[in-house]
């Protein structure tokens, strides 16, 4: 990409910040290093992974382990034989709670037709409610994560004669159960420790000034390019929808991160004849309660108010109270949508006017569109 070009990669470029691994990235290259351990007896170190963007990074191993505990105790369980690999996370130079921790995964046989099943080990939670992307009761692992490392398994069983890998992979960090204390864990109900996030496996590093700096220097880029519509997206996901629905061009795509306010306070300074503003549900709700930093260390999810909104859409007393007590914005999306109230339309009309009223007139026409964790479309408003 030439430096006059503009979008997410000539962002990051231009605040000078180092990228780095999410938990995701760590635990997928410990995994596939084990799993080829457990077939040949050695660790590949370090051990190159394919990123969901293509980017193909080399982790050192800090920890390489092979044993042997014996058969299983029963049908069905895994052998006694195992093989463990850590990474240490690094998360280049953002602030994140996690650089340095140590992701271990140990990796079991299973019988044939098991698949992939996922464990939590010490360091890492448990989902004990609902209203996230996982099951009660299941590892706090999350599902790009954990495609991951299946998609990465499968092409080491390919290499060495085998049709899929079945195997049991139990992840670790350690420490990781204190280490989730200062994360907003165990209020979602993620207990035990950590979750292995990541959708792309690169941690965008985020300092305020430096970021901003580039959002404005991403509207400079589009409007010289002559580009009349720009999309602020609060992540890859959002991003992805964006060209979907309007095949934006790269350089009309600002990457907004948390900062809906710098966006939208350069743009009323620099106006372009349309923006679109797409993101995750729970993080555009925070935009339409009237806030326009979306970190979740400085604005949180105000179910009180996703109750109003819901009354507003037809929701009745009994409804609006679970609403207001659900434990996610996507727990009380999806109370809604069953019963028929279009929460997400009305997040998003909700968010296209505080951003009307952030732009003071303006003539910038705004829409927004309202995505859950897959990238669907749960809410989007008129253009206005």
């Amino acid at each position: 990409m030439s430096e006059a070009s503009g979008g997410r990669s000539a962002q990051l470029k231009h605040t000078g910040l180092r990228p780095g691994w999410t938990t995701g990235a760590c635990a997928t290259a410990a995994a596939t290093a084990a799993y080829t351990a457990l077939l040949t007896g050695d660790f590949p170190d370090p051990v190159t992974i394919t990123l969901p963007k293509g980017q193909t990074p080399a982790f050192a191993l800090a920890v390489e382990e092979l044993a042997d505990d014996g058969p299983g105790e029963a049908p069905g369980e895994p052998s006694g034989r195992r093989a463990t690999a850590g990474v240490v996370k690094d998360a280049g130079d953002d602030p994140d709670v996690t650089h340095g921790a140590l992701v271990r995964v140990t990796v079991r046989a299973l019988p044939p037709g098991s698949g992939v099943v996922f464990k939590a080990g010490p360091g890492v939670g448990t989902v004990t409610r609902p209203g996230l992307p996982l099951d009660v009761g299941e590892p706090a692992i999350n599902p790009v994560p954990r495609q991951m490392m299946r998609d990465h398994l499968a092409q080491v069983a390919a290499r060495h004669g085998s049709s899929e890998a079945d195997v049991e992979l139990t992840v670790s960090v350690d420490h990781g159960e204190e280490i989730a204390r200062s994360t907003w864990n165990p209020r979602l109900g993620i207990l035990g420790g950590l979750s292995i996030l990541g959708t792309t496996g690169i941690v965008v590093p985020y300092s305020c000034s430096a970021w901003i700096d580039s959002i404005r220097r991403g509207v400079d880029v589009a409007r010289a390019a002559g580009r009349t519509h720009v999309a602020g997206c609060t992540g890859s996901t959002s991003e992805k929808t964006v060209v979907a629905e309007y095949g934006l061009p790269e350089d009309a795509l600002l990457d907004m991160g948390d900062f809906a306010g710098a966006v939208l306070k350069y743009i009323r300074r620099h106006p372009v004849e349309r923006l679109t503003i797409c993101g995750g549900f729970a993080k555009l709700s925070k935009l339409a309660a009237g806030h326009l930093d979306l970190h979740s260390a400085r604005s949180q999810v105000d179910k009180g108010f996703l109750a109003g909104l819901a009354r507003q859409g037809g929701a009745d007393e009994a409804l609006a109270a679970e609403v207001a007590a659900a434990n996610t914005g996507l727990a009380a999306l999806q109370l809604c949508a069953a019963a028929g109230v279009p929460l997400g339309d009305l997040v998003a009309a909700t968010a296209r006017d505080q951003a009307l009223e952030v732009l003071r007139g303006a003539p910038v026409a705004v829409d927004v569109i309202c995505i859950d964790r897959a990238g669907n479309v749960v809410g989007r408003s008129t253009v206005r």
